[in-house]
């Protein structure tokens, strides 16, 4: 039987490219390579190229949850548990400091929010890297994203490229004004945002779907017609 979908979601047929507005036409500059850096509230800062060389990988079958009310279900991601690159990568030879629970996550984008590390360290949280078996396009966001299902889709950063351990939120930006990112964004408490209930969101997104996912996927299409050199 199909898991009933969470309060105010609805079923979405496609998997689209979507965001806030202005990182329509924003692309990564990198999509071959898998470089993260690791600044922040740490012992040894790192720079990890082929950051997920060695871990083990693992296949995880989930839904996606766009805050602005639309799910696609039963996508196949591949990768690296968020858990198992802590454990094995981040502790060793990063070495986080006492109290650095805030992990803020940037994309080659730009776009930026932050998740508490206790909720990246759930089981279903991934490095992922493959989609339906395929290495990850531009669209679906090469060459790394963050995926975690629980979690409204803002969550899970495009073009994954910086993890930074914070011990609090003081000087920590997000994308757009700081109350349109809740600092758990957890889908079954319909925590949309950091002000206003989820309920009452609702009816702002509404009539701004359908134009913002017409606006990506322009602005896909006029980047993937500009003529790609190898240097």
């Amino acid at each position: 039987m199909t898991q009933a979908l969470p309060p105010g979601q609805r079923n979405n047929a496609t998997f689209p490219r979507l965001g806030l507005a202005q990182f329509a036409r924003r692309f990564p500059g990198n999509t071959s390579r898998i470089d993260l850096d690791i600044p922040g509230n740490v012992e040894h800062p790192l720079h990890l190229p082929d950051a997920l060389a060695g871990l083990p990988r693992i296949g995880q079958v989930s839904d996606f949850h766009c805050v602005t009310m639309w799910s696609h279900r039963s996508l196949r991601w591949g990768g690296v548990r968020f858990t198992d690159f802590y454990q094995r990568v981040v502790v060793p030879r990063a070495g986080p400091r006492t109290g650095a629970t805030l992990v803020a996550l940037r994309g080659q984008d730009g776009a930026r929010t932050g998740m508490l590390l206790t909720d990246l360290l759930n089981d279903d949280v991934l490095l992922a890297d493959t989609l339906d078996g395929k290495a990850l396009s531009v669209e679906h966001e090469a060459p790394l994203r963050l995926i975690a299902p629980g979690h409204y889709g803002y969550k899970s950063v495009k073009h994954l490229c910086r993890i930074e351990f914070k011990a609090e939120d003081s000087g920590y930006r997000v994308s757009g004004f700081r109350f349109m990112d809740h600092p758990r964004a957890r889908v079954a408490r319909e925590e949309r945002r950091r002000v206003a209930p989820g309920w009452l969101l609702r009816y702002l997104y509404r009539p701004l779907v359908a134009g913002n996912i017409a606006r990506f996927a322009r602005a896909l299409a006029e980047n993937e017609a500009i003529p790609k050199y190898c240097p």
